[in-house]
Parts: C-alpha cells; structure tokens; sequence
C-alpha cells in the first residue's frame, strides 16, 4: 500500500470549492482514494424543508473493536474578495514552506492528516479493529443536515463507536500545545421591547421603546451569568445587533429590536438558562416596559468529556510525537463535537488554528506532517 502524501491530498481538497454547502468535488475525491484502500466507503445526502441538500460521507475499514472514528468536514466559509488574497483562495499554492488556501486549517489540512494515518494503518486489515472517517459538508453551515445526521444514520445501521478525534484546529501556537476536551454552549435569542409610536416633536403621546430597549439590555450585560466553573470559563451574554427598521429621523417606533448570543458553561442547562435571563429582564422593566424575548431553537449545549484511559493515551501520543504536553482546553466555539458526546468519548485535535476564517488562510507544511504523525501515534497506541 502506497504512503498517502498529507500534503498533496491536502493541495488537492483546497482546489475543491466546496463553499458550505457545496461538495465542489472534494467528497468524490475522499471516496474514490478510499474506495481504492479497501474502505467500505457511503455518501448520503440529507435535506430539510426549505434547505440545500447537504452531501456527506462515512467509511470503514475493519470490522472489529475497538472502533475509532475521525471525524472533520470539507465544507468551508466563504473566501471574501478573492483579490485580498495574495494567494488564489481555491488554488492550493505552496511559497516558502506554507500552503494557502480557504479550508487549510478549517479543516481540510487535518481531514487530509487523517486519512493518511488512516489509510497506512495495518490493524484493522489484521483484524485488530476499526477504523472509521465521518465527514459532512455542513459544519459551517446550519449543521442540521449534516454530522447530526450522518451519526442517526449510522446508528440506525448498526454502527457504534468507541472513541473520536475531531479535526478542528485546537492548536494556539504550536501543533501539541492544546487538546480541546469540551466546548460550551450557544443560545440565540431576539430581545423586544414594544412602545408607542409617534411624531418626535410629540413624545407625550408617543412611547419610545428605544428607551426600555436600552435599560434592559444594559441590565442584562451588567452581571455575570456565572463565575466560571471547574471544567469552563465564566458564561458569557454578548448582543451582536439592534433593529428598529425606522428609515427617518422624525417617528418615533413602535418596537425596538435586539439579538443577542449566550456562550454558556456547564454551570446551566438552557432551561435554566432562559429562566434567568427572562427573570433579569423582568426586574429591569418593572411594570413600565413592554417586552418578550424569542428564543431562537439550539443544538448545542455544553459538554465535556472526563478524563480517562483515552484522554492519556491520546495526550501521550501528542507528547510522543511532538514532545509538548498539550494544555486541556474547552475554549473557542461550537463544532461538530457537540452531537458526537451522545455517541461515543470525542477529543479535538487539529492544526494551529491562527488563521482560520481569515483571508490568507493557511497552514505550514512542517504542521501537516506532524499532525499526520500524531494521528499515527494515536492508532499505533489505540490498536497496540
């Protein structure tokens, strides 16, 4: 069996523009090299009402535990003015030891480390396990018809999985310093305060919702949700818009608008969430202000994922292929790791993630050989 360069196999995924949700050729590319290694290899498409149609992927090899999965995803954000680039976004160029391009760090590098450790590895040829690859194309999307699904699926045909590396870019400076062992949740709600609307020069016969729109919001970021927890740092309630949809500058509006994002540890469930927010709000406007929030349906609660056998084998094999121990961390965002928990142990481990989502996205070749040598350590300990 013929090495996979991680390099190239990276080079080839970044041509694809697979801009979210848009295959763009890079899952064909996945099956086809696959397919060519003995994997069993499944492309399903999922579609809700009123959505794209998303495509995805799950392979295996083996047919015996243990049963370890890497999941990733090929879909990417989209590039922006492809002429602030100094590289071509979708070309793949490679200057002075870096290989640029939208997706390197997020996360077609470290699909591409995967499959070449993956595709190498004896055990599961010798009957020693299981080797799966779960990658979707909605990761930077929706995320509904994507991982949450493919996962339903796959339990649904008998599948069941021991443990998880996610390739999400859970390096700070240096591939080793960080492994991402949970993430906290996100909770979107719209903030509503309803007046009475008005000529400016007439504000008694008007009520300007502007007004309590103000005292609420501010008496929502006034305290913190939380102090932090064991696992999580503080909870924390950020509004990211303010809509009134008033086009002159002499009515007063009959209702003001605000949008708001929690990020919140496991010192809340979203129930519990909810009723402190709207227990907040209350106190704020008293009887004088007219106000609802709507709260905008979420999948992702926070999670974390205990220490044990697979945490320290995984942390030795980073140690051993990098020398650095790597810091447990649940900062930064959601990701698809939030639907994997319900299945089975997952840890996040992938490339330095400096430049992701940023124009010149991009990865060296000196990270991606050692990503790809730390997935092999993994395997070597995980089957040994």
């Amino acid at each position: 069996m013929s090495p996979v360069d991680p390099v190239a196999l990276a080079r080839d995924l970044l041509r694809c523009p697979s801009v979210t949700p848009a295959e763009a050729g890079a899952l064909g590319l996945i099956e086809r090299l696959l397919k060519q290694s003995g994997f069993a290899v499944h492309r399903v498409t999922f579609a809700e009402p009123g959505t794209a149609p998303v495509e995805n992927l799950f392979a295996r090899i083996g047919d015996t535990s243990p049963h370890l999965v890497f999941a990733g995803h090929t879909d990417v954000v989209p590039p922006g003015a492809a002429a602030s680039w100094s590289h071509p976004p979708f070309a793949g160029e490679i200057t002075d030891g870096t290989l640029y391009g939208r997706g390197a760090v997020d996360m077609k590098g470290a699909v591409a480390c995967a499959i070449a450790a993956a595709l190498e590895h004896p055990a599961p040829r010798a009957g020693k396990g299981s080797i799966s690859l779960l990658i979707t194309g909605d990761e930077e999307g929706i995320a509904v018809n994507g991982t949450v699904k493919l996962l339903q699926w796959a339990a649904e045909r008998g599948e069941r999985f021991d443990h998880c590396i996610l390739g999400e870019p859970s390096n700070v400076a240096a591939i080793g310093d960080t492994i991402k062992v949970g993430r906290r949740g996100s909770l979107n709600g719209t903030l509503a305060v309803t007046g009475k609307q008005g000529h400016v020069a007439y504000p008694e016969r008007a009520d300007n919702p502007v007004r309590g729109l103000v005292t609420l919001m501010s008496a929502l970021m006034a305290a913190p949700l939380d102090q932090g927890s064991v696992n999580f740092d503080a909870s924390n309630l950020e509004f990211t818009s303010i809509d009134i949809g008033n086009p002159v500058v002499n009515l007063i509006p009959g209702e003001a608008r605000a949008r708001f994002n929690i990020r919140f540890n496991d010192c809340h469930s979203q129930i519990s969430l909810r009723t402190l927010i709207e227990k907040r709000a209350a106190e704020a406007a008293g009887s004088r202000v007219r106000w609802h929030i709507a709260w905008e349906p979420s999948n992702a609660d926070s999670f974390f994922t205990k220490p044990g056998p697979f945490l320290d084998l995984v942390v030795g094999a980073i140690t051993e292929a990098t020398g650095m121990t790597p810091k447990l961390s649940t900062s930064g965002g959601t990701s698809d790791a939030r639907f994997i928990k319900d299945y089975c142990p997952v840890l996040e481990f992938g490339l330095v993630g400096t430049t992701m989502h940023q124009v010149d996205e991009c990865t060296s070749l000196a990270d991606l050989a050692t990503l790809t040598a730390v997935y092999r350590t993994i395997l070597d300990r995980y089957f040994g």
